[in-house]
Order: C-alpha cells, then structure tokens, then sequence
C-alpha cells in the first residue's frame, strides 16, 4: 500500500510539473526501476521534447517580427466575422513586449475555444497595448464588408494605448493609415503579432454572438456564431432576420 501511494505521489508531482520543473523531476526519478515511474520519466520525456518543440515555433513565428529591430513597437492586426450572415465584424490590435515568449499563439482558427480563452486573458495580461475595432451590421450594408473591414481596423489602431511604429496586417493594406505597413498572406499562421491579433478578435467577437443568442433565440448565433449553418439558414427563413443580421448578405435566403 505504502510502495503505492509513493508512486501516486510522483504521479501527482508529475501533474504538478511546470515547464521550468520537468527537467528537475526527470533527474530526481530517473534512477527509479519501478515501471510505474519509468512511465512518467518517459511522459515527461515526451512533454519536454513537445515544449521545446513549441519553442522553436514560436521563435520562427517572430521571423517577421525580428526584421524590423529598430521598431520599438510592433504592432499585429487581424479580423474575424467577415463572412457571416449576422453580426459585427470585429479588429483586433496587439503590441507585444520584443521577443514575446507565450507559447501555442497561433492562427485562431487553428485553436480550440478553450485554448483561445485561455490565451486570451494570457495576451491582455503581458501586452504591451491591445486594441479592439468593430464595424456593426448596419455599417457592413451602408459601405460594404470590405471598407467596414478596414473601418474596424483603424478603430483598432486608435484604440491603442500606445502608437505603433509599424503594422503587420494579415494581408491587406489598409487605408488612411499614416503608419508604415506590411501585410503578410496568411499573416495569422506566420507572425505572433498577428496571431495575437487574431486571437483578440475571435473571442470578442464570439463572446458578443454568445450574447446575442440570448437576445435572438432560435438561430443558434451562440454556437455558430452568425455563419450561415444549414440551421441558421433554415431560422432565417422561417422567424425572419433579425436587427444583427446583414441584408446586404441574406437577400439570396428570403
């Protein structure tokens, strides 16, 4: 029983690691011939090589971010929501410090919600500035996605708290914008700035459709987040649009 709860305890101590501690646990237990324990030297094998791993591509991810060394601000900008049936579409703006070292940022399409949440609040918390920018339905209809697209932009950039030196945008440039540019095709995959961007953006916005799916029942804005689902479609048809819904794109489905 004792022999037993002593391997559950370095179970729990395994649990309990963090990315500075496994190298420490891999030396303490690496002697032990008990298979139980060798299961969790080789576990911890596996998560150290996977963070290193992480780490390499996080360094790559700062390649574009690295060619501008006398920027002292950086500054990633991206989209979500250009596409949907309902709903704003939003910007985000993110500074980070140089040679930002959160792990696992990347496209957020790429990441699970719960990844995306939890980064999030990891990416307000040790960002040099971060902006937000929107432009609304009714915007979208009055001057087109692609001009609400770059309205929301430039709302993001002057939503900073701190003046950029240069952007990095994923692939567009945007204009009447008196800083130095430079869009990246699929930017969010590429740059960690943009990627941070774009990772502000996706849960601002969902965080709003999640809400607005209180207000407007039976259209399922909360699980797909105003695109057009077969179930939203078919919602659409039959409780008709509702004030978040953008005309300009639901005219082929009334």
């Amino acid at each position: 029983m004792a022999e037993t709860e002593k391997i559950l305890n370095i179970k729990a101590e395994y649990l309990s690691c963090s990315a500075d501690t496994l190298p420490l646990f891999i030396i303490r237990h690496e002697a032990d011939e008990r298979s139980g324990v060798q299961k969790l030297v080789e576990q911890a094998k596996k998560s150290l090589e996977k963070l290193e791993e992480e780490k390499r591509r996080i360094w790559k991810l700062q390649e574009y971010e690295r060619q501008y060394p006398d920027a002292a601000f950086i500054c990633g900008i991206d989209e979500v929501g250009r596409g949907p049936l309902a709903g704003p579409v939003v910007a985000g703006a993110v500074i980070l410090p140089k040679n930002c070292e959160i792990l696992y940022i990347n496209d957020s399409k790429k990441l699970s919600a719960a990844k995306r949440e939890e980064l999030y609040d990891v990416i307000m918390d040790q960002a040099i500035a971060t902006g937000i920018g929107m432009a609304s339905p009714q915007r979208i209809d009055e001057i087109n996605i692609l001009q609400a697209t770059y309205e929301a932009m430039r709302e993001a950039i002057n939503n900073l708290s701190q003046k950029p030196d240069i952007l990095l945008n994923d692939a567009v440039t945007i204009p009447m914008v008196d800083i130095q540019q430079v869009p990246i095709i699929k930017g969010d995959a590429k740059s960690i700035s943009i990627g941070a961007a774009s990772i502000i953006a996706k849960v601002t916005r969902d965080r709003m459709m999640v809400e607005y799916d209180a207000v407007y029942p039976g259209y399922g804005f909360a699980s797909n987040k105003g695109y057009g689902a077969a179930a939203h479609i078919r919602a659409l048809k039959e409780l008709g649009p509702t004030p978040i819904h953008r005309q300009s794109f639901i005219r082929n489905f009334l």
